[in-house]
């Protein structure tokens, strides 16, 4: 017990608390905000594929929301959330000058691989956006296969062809791009081409048949998981997953352990 406290503490003091104003605030698709923050603490420290924990008005729980962009010079954070419950409908009424409190940068980001080899990164719907920073440091060497239920939820495909992601667009009713699911493109991507790593954020379901393509081909895969979490630092049981680590399966917190971890180590 007293290993597991120590390791907590060790842990936590990477993160801050830093409330600064929201610079600017887009409604991108509908119940889904864009916000850059000035967070220039935050912002220093954090990694493609971490979250921050803002504090919404008198709710006694943070809500976690995935790191976007980061702009390390400048001192500041894009964050893309969708309203999901009171918190995030609160978050989403604050706007461009209004002050907001953040806990951060929390959680694991992902593990990237030389950037001069290409790369394929899968989103789903609102796991489009912690895919972004990590696909930045890829540029041309990137492909973006990009998930939603239709064109009206499409988000964010502009920003990764802007540094140069060849983007591929799925939607359910096939209203925009490919019409089906992101397996599809996945397939024909891996089968066309060298691909050194996959990254996935998005459903359990889509990440879970991404993963057993990947391991097929034998590429490396990495995948962020999301699970509702409470304390967002790994001091409760709320967003726990099992996984085969040490040569046994295990519950690891999404929070402090992941959000990203190696598929293989997913029981699914």
């Amino acid at each position: 017990m007293k290993r597991g406290r120590t390791t907590s503490v060790r842990w936590l003091k990477y993160m801050v608390v830093e409330k600064n104003g929201i610079i600017t605030k887009t409604n991108i698709a509908k119940g889904i905000f864009d916000i850059w923050v000035n967070s220039p603490k935050i912002a220093f420290d954090a990694k493609p594929g971490q979250f921050v924990g803002v504090k919404c008005d008198s709710f006694t729980l943070r809500r976690p929301i995935s790191i976007c962009e980061i702009d390390a010079e400048n001192g500041s954070l894009r964050l893309v959330f969708e309203i999901r419950g009171n918190g995030t409908e609160w978050l989403a009424e604050k706007n461009a000058g209004d002050c907001i409190d953040l806990l951060g940068p929390l959680g694991n980001g992902f593990l990237l691989a030389k950037t001069d080899r290409p790369a394929v990164f899968v989103g789903g719907g609102i796991g489009v956006p912690p895919l972004l920073a990590a696909a930045k440091l890829y540029g041309t060497n990137a492909t973006a296969i990009l998930g939603f239920r239709s064109a009206n939820a499409v988000i964010l495909d502009k920003d990764f062809e802007k540094q140069g992601t060849a983007v591929t667009i799925c939607t359910d009713d096939g209203t925009l791009g490919f019409h089906g699911l992101v397996t599809t493109p996945l397939k024909e991507r891996l089968n066309a081409a060298p691909c050194a790593v996959v990254y996935a954020c998005g459903p359990k379901p889509m990440l879970k048949a991404v993963a057993q393509i990947c391991e097929e081909k034998k590429i490396p895969c990495f995948v962020s998981m999301e699970e509702r979490m409470a304390c967002g630092v790994g001091a409760c049981l709320s967003c726990v997953c099992k996984v085969n680590f040490e040569g046994r399966e295990q519950y690891f917190h999404v929070c402090k352990n992941g959000p990203v971890f190696n598929a293989k180590m997913i029981v699914w």
